[in-house]
């Protein structure tokens, strides 16, 4: 999608976390973005919850390990419900309440905030995540925030989709884009390079990490997966990415028609290559005197 999207953050030269109309646009239609949304490997769950410290709790004769998981914008909680199904106690922080509304008839417990103004109520947690949505988090404040949340040795594990486009549908795209909503400023480039394009979102995340002095140094995990489509099952993922919560339902409806029919002259699907990038660090720094973590 377009650089202003859930899942193409702008890659330099802007905040997205100031973009509050489209971080909290995404409840529009909460039952789709949870039936399309692709869910994350189940490899990165395990790693995170291999790498997190946990804690014992006995539980009559048994002593089992139980990690609580922090997951912020946790949206409809597809993540969520991944580590609950490895085993995990998991608390969502979401801004949209149509997401958290959603999210907790779905099982998980949610928070309607966004991550800088939340309150911990001085609760502790073995990790701190976030889905593809980290963007919308000021990367200081935020690993500053996390780092106070944290078990010593605690892990902060924000990681994003990174998903590349067949050749082929981008073209249809930037003009659909252009005759539906041609005041609305959308560039594609990114989306020909996306890792290159993301390394920039990672490298800021991993700064505001080193800046909230409270963690080790940060470092990459990455898997690589890809997931074939029909053209119906993208034509409804479509409408839950942030360019196109946007836009009124005649343009929507003229995006769709030009990238159905593109797909069609694919031969009715399409293959999409996905990265999945995590940036992640461990807490070792130390509480200041007043309770904060210094900010270099």
């Amino acid at each position: 999608m377009p650089t202003s999207s859930r899942d193409q953050p702008r890659p330099s030269g802007n905040e997205p976390h100031q973009a509050r109309r489209v971080a909290e646009s995404f409840g529009a239609d909460a039952e789709r973005y949870d039936r399309t949304r692709p869910h994350y490997p189940d490899a990165l769950v395990e790693r995170i919850v291999a790498a997190s410290p946990g804690r014992d709790v006995v539980d009559v004769a048994d002593v089992v390990d139980v990690l609580d998981i922090l997951d912020v914008g946790c949206g409809t909680g597809i993540e969520a419900r991944q580590f609950q199904a490895a085993g995990c106690r998991v608390l969502g922080v979401e801004p949209d309440p149509r997401m958290a509304r959603f999210a907790r008839r779905r099982g998980t417990d949610v928070e309607v905030a966004t991550f800088e103004d939340w309150d911990p109520a001085g609760r502790e947690f073995d990790a701190v995540v976030a889905g593809t949505a980290w963007h919308w988090v000021d990367p200081v404040a935020g690993a500053a925030k996390a780092a106070r949340v944290l078990r010593p040795g605690g892990l902060l594990a924000p990681f994003h989709h990174v998903f590349q486009y067949p050749p082929e549908i981008l073209d249809v795209l930037g003009a659909a884009y252009r005759q539906a909503a041609p005041d609305m400023p959308v560039n594609l480039d990114p989306l020909r390079q996306a890792l290159d394009a993301y390394q920039a979102l990672f490298t800021k995340i991993a700064d505001g990490i080193r800046r909230s002095g409270g963690f080790g140094e940060p470092e990459q995990w990455r898997f690589d997966w890809e997931r074939t489509y029909t053209r119906d099952q993208w034509l409804d993922q479509l409408p839950t990415h942030g360019g196109l919560t946007l836009l009124p339902p005649d343009g929507l409806a003229a995006v769709l028609a030009s990238i159905g029919t593109a797909i069609d002259a694919m031969g009715g699907s399409l293959t999409m290559s996905y990265a999945t990038v995590a940036v992640v660090a461990s807490r070792t720094g130390a509480v200041g005197s007043q309770g904060e973590f210094a900010v270099r």
